[in-house]
């Protein structure tokens, strides 16, 4: 009988937003997977740390790169499609030994996280069961001090790697925002939200929730370039009731 596959999301970076239910499930399994950048330790296998049972076998997946290839180029689609299909083919292997696997994911795993794509892929033929997470863009706002919308403020999620103009009309469409992927896309970012007269009320956010975290209003950011992990609020919450 194969096993069961659980997609389990660790929180934002500190280890304390685990939910009770993804910590229950890492020391239950016998494998672990995850991903990880080369040379890295991966986010969600450092949140898990102390979590896992110390019998656990655990499957390490490197991608082949992050940055390096733009995301619209034909290589790039063709080795990350690769590398999926043989991070599923060895997770399935573990599953059809009869092993319950859990994989690991920053965030939440259905909110722009990785393991979802070895869900797609493992998902009519194992049992499955996704543990959710709280999201990075949560831990941020609430660290921020900053409530993001109200009543019927409508909250747009965008990623940084749009066009400049796509950015700006769709911040001028919402009430409030959060943009992901922010990056080398900083500068771009910042002149849609220019453009779109949300500049002053734009705040940074980096590592929130993780050590070193910073906050701060993106108008006071000095920077070319920033950290994967950080973000930008726009909050739509104006008023007080």
């Amino acid at each position: 009988m194969s096993g069961t596959l659980y997609t389990v999301g660790m929180g934002p970076g500190d280890p304390a937003l685990v939910t009770l239910k993804a910590a229950e499930v890492l020391r239950a399994v016998p494998v672990i997977a995850y991903f990880a950048k080369r040379g890295r330790t991966g986010h969600a296998r450092g949140i898990a740390e102390g979590m896992i049972a110390p019998a656990a076998r655990e499957l390490r997946f490197e991608y082949p790169f992050t940055t390096e290839i733009a995301h619209d180029d034909p290589a790039y689609r063709a080795a990350i499609d690769d590398f999926y299909d043989r991070s599923a083919a060895t997770v399935a292997a573990a599953l059809d030994a009869g092993s319950d696997v859990a994989v690991l994911c920053e965030g939440d795993p259905f909110f722009y996280g990785s393991a979802m794509y070895l869900f797609d892929r493992l998902r009519t033929a194992y049992r499955h069961e996704t543990i959710p997470g709280i999201t990075g863009m949560s831990a941020c706002w609430t660290n921020a001090g900053q409530p993001i919308v109200h009543g019927d403020d409508v909250l747009t999620i965008l990623p940084g790697t749009l066009s400049e103009a796509e950015l700006a009309a769709r911040l001028r469409q919402s009430d409030a925002a959060v943009i992901m992927k922010v990056g080398r896309n900083l500068a771009k970012i910042r002149a849609a939200l220019v453009t779109a007269g949300l500049l002053d009320r734009a705040i940074y956010v980096e590592r929130g929730s993780m050590d070193g975290e910073v906050i701060i209003a993106l108008r006071d950011l000095v920077a070319p370039s920033v950290p994967y992990f950080s973000m930008i609020l726009v909050p739509g919450r104006q008023e007080v009731r």
